[in-house]
């Protein structure tokens, strides 16, 4: 088993502003914009509102109601209307899926994603960022890999649903692959209780500080706190991107590390972090807390 720290959602590049923590500790990971998508923002449910609005508030219009989305990856079921058959979809492509392939990334897999976040409060009617908060990378989803396709292959095969993907909107090739959810995500044997198996994907519906990579009292966002297993020693190979081992520093009870700015796929492999799992599992299994 791989774990894969994939990062998505606007951020200070693509959507210029980050995705917002509600006052409540709801969260939202806003999709990138996308002018190749067929999605508008205006179109896309949360809470039983649209997107469109929260989007142009946040970015001071240069992000309208009527720009298209790349909504990926696609998680939620009450988001958009759905053709029978619908199941959770992630696309990637180019140099990012050169890297999962490189990885051997596939079936059984577990992708955890994470972005850009900052608080935000009502302003006048509006939302505007919280003057007191400041960003933070959280871990907002998962998706447990179930198969992987390229899309020339899946426009042929019977994934019709699959149709509005922003991926199914780009040329075709060995190169644009997208990465079908487990329907259940199996944990027996990781703790010492029973557990039942979970959703294959879905989404962490609010904020947690168990669930927040930027180390608390950082400046910089890309300065991580992450539990003491995740030190490379021992011979282990480290997350990729990360081979450079001043980014590493072992602590008394955690790792702190400083994340590659660049890169969207960081992949750890699961046999030499026997921890990665269990660790992930738990997050997911109290999603709701």
């Amino acid at each position: 088993m791989k774990l894969i720290l994939s990062r998505k959602g606007f951020d200070s590049s693509a959507g210029g502003v980050p995705s917002p923590i509600f006052p409540d500790g709801r969260m939202i990971a806003l999709p990138i914009p996308d002018g190749n998508s067929i999605i508008r923002y205006r179109d896309i449910a949360h809470d039983g509102t649209s997107l469109g609005d929260l989007v142009g508030q946040l970015t001071r219009g240069k992000v309208a109601p009527n720009d298209r989305a790349h909504l990926d990856p696609d998680l939620i079921p009450d988001m958009l209307p759905r053709a029978p058959g619908w199941r959770p979809i992630f696309g990637q492509v180019g140099q990012a899926q050169g890297h999962l392939r490189n990885q051997e990334v596939g079936p059984g897999d577990l992708f955890l994603f994470f972005g850009l976040f900052r608080r935000i409060e009502p302003h006048q009617g509006a939302w505007r960022w919280a003057p007191d908060s400041r960003p933070r990378h959280v871990v907002w989803g998962w998706l447990q890999v179930a198969a992987v396709l390229t899309v020339d292959d899946a426009r042929s095969g019977d994934y019709e649903w699959a149709a509005y993907h922003p991926h199914f909107q780009r040329d075709g090739g060995p190169n644009n692959v997208v990465y079908l959810a487990s329907r259940r995500l199996p944990l027996d044997g990781l703790f010492d209780e029973p557990c039942e198996a979970l959703p294959g994907a879905g989404v962490f519906p609010r904020f947690s500080p168990d669930r927040q990579l930027t180390a608390p009292r950082a400046t910089n966002t890309s300065v991580w706190r992450l539990p003491a297993w995740c030190y490379p020693q021992g011979g282990r190979r480290p997350l990729t991107y990360h081979a450079n081992p001043q980014r590493w520093r072992k602590r008394t009870d955690h790792t702190e590390l400083t994340a590659a700015a660049r890169g969207q796929e960081f992949v750890l492999d699961g046999d030499e972090y026997p921890d990665a799992l269990p660790w992930a599992g738990d997050l997911i299994r109290h999603r709701d807390r």
